[in-house]
């Protein structure tokens, strides 16, 4: 008897190069939208797309859709852990394809460390190379300095829903369809292993009588 997986897992596999091409797809739309919104928009400036979706510039210092850690530390907190976090995804997503693990599980890590990779640039980066946006529309690499200092940036939100609170990105969205695939998915993400049915060969024995 011996254990095997219910499907080929190298038919249902992908490989790292097409991971590697949803994360950079994400990562390019994200940080398009975030810097256009950033240097064509004051905060809290926007226009309606339809009566029920807006763009609607707004900014986090925090966690996807809004949440953020509190205290005088809580942002800093914040960012080293989704660094930390962002490396434990990237090994998960390698140790994945190695394993020809399916491939609704490899896009759905890919979707995710993207979207995650994506706030950490604005977090790590963006109040070095940005402009405060309050009453005015940023520029960007400006020559008197950012509005913040490494690690302290702010997460650049636009998307705006009436029927929807939070104010959200690509990323944030990225992240929310990887972890709802893997919900909705979950037996076909995490296959479980199952036995093979043992073939017993009998000899028949024939008896002249």
């Amino acid at each position: 008897m011996r254990l095997k997986f219910a499907n080929n897992p190298q038919l249902n596999s992908m490989s790292l190069k097409k991971a590697v091409f949803i994360i950079i797809l994400v990562l390019v739309l994200d940080q398009v939208s975030k810097i256009y919104i950033k240097t064509n928009f004051a905060l809290y400036d926007g226009f309606e797309v339809f009566s029920w979706f807006k763009i609607y510039f707004v900014e986090n210092e925090g966690m996807a859709w809004g949440a953020k850690i509190p205290g005088a530390y809580g942002k800093l907190i914040l960012t080293l852990f989704r660094l930390v976090a962002i490396v434990g995804i990237g090994y998960w997503l390698w140790d994945s394809v190695r394993k020809h693990a399916p491939k609704i599980l490899i896009v759905s890590i890919s979707l995710i460390f993207a979207g995650a990779f994506g706030n950490i640039v604005d977090s790590v980066f963006y109040g070095l190379i940005f402009e405060d946006s309050h009453s005015q529309v940023a520029n960007i690499f400006p020559s008197e300095g950012g509005y913040g200092t490494l690690f302290h940036g702010k997460v650049v939100d636009m998307f705006s829903f009436s029927f929807f609170d939070p104010v959200f990105n690509v990323a944030d969205s990225a992240i929310s369809i990887g972890v709802s695939l893997l919900i909705l998915f979950n037996k076909k993400a995490f296959p479980k292993k199952i036995e093979e049915e043992t073939t017993v060969e009998t000899t028949e024995t024939s008896t002249e009588g």
